[in-house]
């Protein structure tokens, strides 16, 4: 196989919850193979660093805080984007909301509107704002960062799961109405992945190793790494003929 088919020289990518985890190690990987990144995250200096790691490995990129529930923020940050780089040719959704963990009698509707606002709409606004660079440009790839949690449940995420079974359909929806402009859209769901959130929901990561690796098929947490070689293929021609589909890279957990 050639490996340029997995290669973004010339592109424009946009990596929404580039500060942290699965966001940051996807923009530093979609930098190490061509593209232009802009980094965005809510909080400002992660995303700086993220793109001063770029920058220092001899890639391209820029970075911009953005609260992506601020439909003026998401436009504002995606025009200076597109000033700065051009039109977007990929965009990654990953921005999350910390959630608590409860019933839906334990959640309040602060947490439960907070989660799906930052989970779910700030994923629409993004690609709102994005789609009409993307179509001008003659397509591109967009990448929703769903779960294995938007396939199951699991006790106690609520909105979570809500979110990311919506992110799957949301996608398969998009999928249909832009094929015809160029557009493929795909969701990629990983498994317990080695992160700052896991800390924040379990205390520590070697509790969170002896809770959740026994849930995976290979007993063991996924890294941020795995995860983003993943979305280098979906964002590629390496996944040309894939849209409207769910990418699972979840250790097996759904598996039986």
């Amino acid at each position: 196989m050639d490996e340029r088919m997995f290669r973004l020289d010339g592109r424009a990518a946009i990596v929404v919850g580039a500060g942290h985890g699965i966001g940051r190690a996807i923009a530093l990987a979609f930098g190490s193979v061509g593209a232009a990144v802009g980094c965005i995250d809510q909080a400002g200096e992660p995303a700086k660093a993220a793109q001063r790691e770029i920058l220092a490995a001899g890639g391209k990129a820029e970075a911009f805080a953005c609260d992506v529930t601020s439909e003026a923020e998401v436009d504002a940050a995606v025009a200076r984007f597109v000033a700065a780089c051009g039109a977007p040719r990929v965009l990654v959704n990953g921005a999350a909301n910390d959630d608590p963990t409860g019933t839906i009698l334990q959640l309040t509707p602060a947490d439960w509107t907070k989660t799906l606002a930052v989970n779910l709409t700030g994923c629409y606004l993004m690609s709102r704002a994005v789609l009409p660079h993307m179509i001008a440009a003659g397509g591109g790839s967009i990448i929703h960062i769903a779960s294995q949690m938007g396939r199951v449940g699991a006790a106690g995420r609520p909105a979570y799961c809500a979110t990311k079974g919506a992110l799957i359909q949301l996608a398969k929806v998009m999928a249909a109405d832009h094929a015809a402009q160029g557009v493929r859209v795909n969701t990629l769901s990983p498994g317990a992945v080695e992160t700052r959130r896991m800390i924040l929901r379990f205390g520590d990561m070697e509790t969170a190793r002896q809770v959740s690796a026994p849930l995976h098929l290979l007993k063991r947490l996924g890294q941020p790494d795995e995860i983003a070689a993943a979305a280098i293929f979906l964002a590629s021609d390496a996944s040309s003929f894939m849209t409207g589909a769910d990418l699972l890279v979840d250790g097996g957990y759904t598996a039986v």
